[in-house]
């Protein structure tokens, strides 16, 4: 859809990296099993949207997130990523990092948390334990010449403790950092933070970090996703997790609902004149496509506004996943 001239504001970056999270961090929360194929054929839509940074999966213990159990089979599906693409899986542990490495990925995560509370309930340690145990991985990482990415949660607020010190998150950046992780992602995990905070804790961390090193990744519980994006964005940030479709929330955060919607995102970031090289109306597509297949509408305000429009040919034949699963 054309949209009206943009009038470009002040301190914002020319281009964006987005970092497609939907096939891990937006399908793992999903009750009912979904085929690998359907999965394979979601991250391959996305890719043909433009996307070039597609978190693919997770290699965690498949009791924990059984959704993910495919890891393996999905990656061999896949293949390896086209030229300029890249399949990120997040790793838990040094386990975790030799069945990624067996499957051929060149680039992991771990997930850290800021808050002691989190890091017992999704780690089952403390953040420094936590940490410690994560350095082994990224140094092994490193060692095979993998890209590594560091994630924090509750980087502004938390569940159990209420209100995060910015302090714990920078301590927590500036090790990630040192133990040779290439960018750190700022998660605010149950959607609380607003844009206020988002400059404060942003202005804390570049003052150990460069922009460059630094990612952000919100949820849209309180309706803030959009407008700390752009907190973020004129705090000099160039690279922004989003979920296609807005699917997504923490499986060991109960308050914790859906990602930022790429949809959403884009819409907002083409408005603004900048650029990221994905085709909304692909992404619009997909997404509609993918609602078909979870059966139920997608909880993206760009996706429910175009999707009608944006539908693609063979997604009134799609069948959800359940049933799929149950013929």
């Amino acid at each position: 859809m054309d949209l009206p001239r943009a009038v470009p504001l002040g301190g914002l970056p020319a281009s964006v990296a987005v970092y497609e999270v939907g096939a891990r961090d937006g399908l793992q929360n999903e009750a009912m099993p979904i085929p690998t194929a359907t999965k394979a054929a979601f991250i391959r839509r996305l890719v043909d949207a433009g996307a070039r940074f597609v978190e693919a999966t997770s290699f965690v213990r498949p009791d924990w997130v059984p959704q993910l159990a495919d890891a393996a089979d999905l990656l061999a599906e896949l293949g390896p990523p086209p030229d300029g693409v890249r399949f990120p899986v997040l790793v838990p542990n040094l386990r975790g990092l030799q069945r990624a490495r067996t499957a051929g990925v060149r680039d992991i995560a771990v997930f850290a948390s800021a808050t002691e509370s989190f890091a017992r309930r999704n780690l089952n340690s403390t953040v420094h334990g936590s940490l410690d145990a994560f350095a082994a991985v990224v140094r092994a990482a490193r060692e095979d010449d993998m890209r590594v990415r560091g994630y924090i949660s509750m980087c502004l607020g938390d569940p159990w403790e209420g209100q995060v010190d910015p302090a714990q998150v920078r301590d927590v950046t500036e090790r990630l950092l040192e133990m040779g992780c290439d960018q750190v992602s700022i998660g605010d995990t149950i959607g609380v933070g607003t844009p206020g905070q988002v400059a404060g804790l942003l202005e804390l961390l570049l003052t150990r970090a460069r922009p460059e090193q630094l990612a952000v990744h919100f949820h849209n519980t309180y309706g803030q996703a959009l407008a700390n994006t752009l907190a973020a964005l004129q705090a000099g940030i160039t690279t922004v997790d989003a979920s296609a479709g807005g699917l997504g929330g923490c499986p060991f955060a109960g308050s914790a609902t859906g990602n930022l919607a790429t949809e959403d995102l884009v819409w907002m970031l083409d408005g603004l004149g900048i650029r990221t090289g994905l085709d909304l109306d692909a992404l619009v597509a997909t997404s509609t496509w993918l609602a078909g297949e979870l059966g139920r509408p997608s909880p993206s305000s760009v996706v429910r506004a175009l999707g009608g429009r944006s539908a693609s040919p063979d997604s009134t034949e799609s069948t959800p996943a359940a049933t799929q699963e149950n013929s």
